[in-house]
């Protein structure tokens, strides 16, 4: 029976599952059709094996040299890149994402991109900040948990947040923990191929084999008492609020760690001036991001706020042209048409109406219509919670106001997104308005955007892909971003009075790899001076 289906990257090697469940397959979603091999659902028996594997090496992979580690990250993004042509075509028969533009063009790059930039802050050291106060003799840095990290890899990125690849491991693996990837089902034969490199990398630079193990799929209740066991240092996951929520209580009681992505419908607010200057273009510029492929973005523009005027109206007016015109878009799977659907009958049962689409594709394959509603905004102040359903497809909700102060009302019934967005006159008409409306929104949001739509996340240093709960489980952290998505799978090392032989490297008196420290209130790369 276990020789039909997949093995499993389980304590350090590629092996059956050791109590498979049943099994499943990918699908097509162009058209529904069952394609590839058939993976395994494991059973508890496959769980404890990762878990005690992982448990077993996790004290070796927080003393690993550095350099390890980042020859790891190194050699697992090049690896990546040099397998592009058949990971590409995976991801791309299981998502149906565009090949040479949105896989090979974008993400990919930003998958070996972040994995480089993970190496780089573990050779600098600069995601561990230590802290030193030579007069109290305590000295402090970022250390790994000395415990695994679970994460868990949502459908939309097979690659940037793919569990054994994306910001969450290659965060989890910075700061020297062992991960358990729980892989997406819909992309499964793109996670095996990437976990066949991840296994390689890892074994070439030395590192424990069982620091990195994968699994495809386990029932709910499986994963539930996996978040809550006390072994686990912390848990990443993104997907559905629902899902989210219910992991969360289970970590919460245990008291692991729970860094999650959750829900978003990230506000745009288009000021009178913009509309005025240019509201045909930004028409256009909102269908093209809420379309964007095909609106399976966890920062797609899910809610417009536009003032009830002439240009309003035509803006209105043109947006629904481009959503009625637009054929029936491919999403990843049968229960994404469900719940989109399901989006959408909340919505209008708010009491939103249906201005174009809001009906599933005909004819074969995973298909919805591009949906845009509309409500007033006292409807949406009086039914918050319901228009504010997170309706993850091509979909999207216009609020109508009147005048700025009724826009301030809209944003402070906001609850927390990932992204705030405020289009503004190029000639600072609206700026007025910016300042009334931005302190209210800059609350609610992870990031404010100035005249762009929310779709593009960058990976930088300076980016903040987080925010207010329910878009995260915590607004002070990031997933996306070196050094600082790496603090989430951290614990800060005090050490009171021990000898400088006894340190760690980043907090001994001398200090060959001139790392960038905190001395005395001071930043510095020098040497701490012993005074006599």
């Amino acid at each position: 029976m276990n020789a039909s289906k997949q093995p499993v990257l389980l304590a350090g090697r590629w092996q059956q599952s050791l109590s498979p469940q049943g099994g499943f397959h990918a699908n097509d979603p162009t058209t529904g059709e069952v394609i590839g091999p058939c993976f395994p659902i494991s059973g508890a028996d496959d769980i404890e094996a990762a878990l005690a594997a992982a448990c077993e090496v996790a004290a070796t992979l927080a003393a690993a040299p550095v350099e390890r580690i980042a020859a790891f990250l190194d050699a697992y993004a090049a690896a990546l890149e040099a397998d592009a042509d058949t990971l590409v075509a995976l991801a791309h028969q299981e998502t149906a994402l565009p090949g040479p533009t949105r896989l090979r063009g974008n993400e990919l790059p930003r998958t070996s991109g972040q994995l480089r930039q993970a190496a780089k802050a573990v050779r600098e050291h600069a995601w561990t900040t230590p802290t030193i106060d030579t007069a109290a003799g305590l000295r402090a840095h970022l250390a790994p948990l000395g415990k695994p990290v679970l994460v868990f890899g949502p459908n939309n990125f097979p690659f940037a947040f793919n569990a054994i690849a994306g910001s969450d491991f290659a965060s989890a693996i910075a700061a020297r923990n062992p991960v358990i990837a729980k892989a997406h089902p819909l992309h499964p034969a793109t996670s095996e191929r990437m976990a066949q490199l991840a296994h390689r990398a890892l074994e070439e630079a030395g590192l424990p084999p069982a620091a990195v193990q994968m699994l495809y799929q386990f029932d709910n209740a499986l994963g539930l008492k996996l978040a809550g066991d006390t072994r686990l240092g912390a848990i990443g996951f993104t997907g559905s609020r629902a899902g989210g929520l219910a992991l969360k209580a289970a970590a919460d009681a245990a008291g692991v760690l729970f860094y999650a992505e959750l829900s978003s419908v990230n506000p745009v607010f288009v000021l009178p001036g913009a509309l005025a200057e240019r509201g045909q273009a930004l028409a256009q510029e909102f269908f093209a991001s809420c379309t964007m492929g095909s609106g399976q973005f966890c920062t797609n523009p899910g809610v417009l706020v536009v003032p009830r005027s002439p240009a309003g109206d035509a803006f209105v007016a043109a947006a629904t042209e481009h959503f009625a015109g637009a054929a029936p878009m491919v999403l990843f799977s049968q229960g994404g048409v469900t719940h989109l659907a399901q989006g959408v009958a909340t919505l209008r049962d708010a009491g939103a109406a249906l201005l174009a689409g809001g009906t599933a594709g005909e004819g074969a394959g995973f298909r919805y219509a591009p949906t845009l509603l509309s409500v007033d905004a006292g409807d949406f102040l009086a039914h918050p919670q319901a228009l504010q359903t997170e309706a993850f497809g091509p979909v999207s909700l216009v609020v109508r106001v009147d005048g700025t102060e009724q826009m301030v009302a809209v944003a402070s019934a906001f609850q927390g997104n990932l992204t705030g967005t405020m289009y503004r006159a190029a000639d600072g008409s609206d700026d007025e308005a910016w300042r009334a409306i931005a302190p209210v929104l800059r609350a609610r949001v992870g990031r404010l955007i100035n005249s762009k739509m929310p779709t593009g996340v960058a990976v930088s240093a300076a980016q903040n892909h987080g925010g207010p709960f329910p878009s995260t489980g915590h607004p002070g952290f990031t997933s996306v971003g070196m050094p600082a998505a790496i603090h989430r799978f951290a614990a800060l090392h005090s050490y009171d009075a021990v000898p400088d032989v006894l340190l760690p490297v980043e907090l001994r008196d001398a200090n060959p790899a001139r790392i960038q420290r905190l001395v005395d209130g001071q930043w510095t790369c020098a040497d701490v001076e012993v005074v006599a």
